[in-house]
């Protein structure tokens, strides 16, 4: 329970962090480097592709082994390669 409350805490935080970026590079006519540093790092952030597991453990994902034989086939059922067969 104590993680959970911590990642909360983090992600709000840094969350604050950001839009006090935002609204300081919108806002005010001092803004600078910082805010712009502190608003595209999160913006880049938000890009990473957190949501990925490895391959191995995707769901129906094809091994090294099955590639040869399943890239075809893929590429035959959505019309981008020559009939298989």
């Amino acid at each position: 329970m104590a993680g959970r409350a911590a990642r909360w805490g983090v992600a709000l935080a840094l969350g604050g962090l950001w839009w006090w970026g935002m609204l300081r590079l919108v806002l005010a006519p001092d803004a600078g480097v910082l805010e712009g540093a502190v608003v595209t790092g999160g913006w880049g952030l938000s890009l990473l592709p957190v949501h990925c597991v490895p391959k191995a453990r995707g769901e129906g994902a094809a091994g090294p082994r099955r590639w040869p034989g399943a890239w075809p086939r893929w590429r035959s059922a959505r019309g981008r390669g020559r009939p298989s067969g």
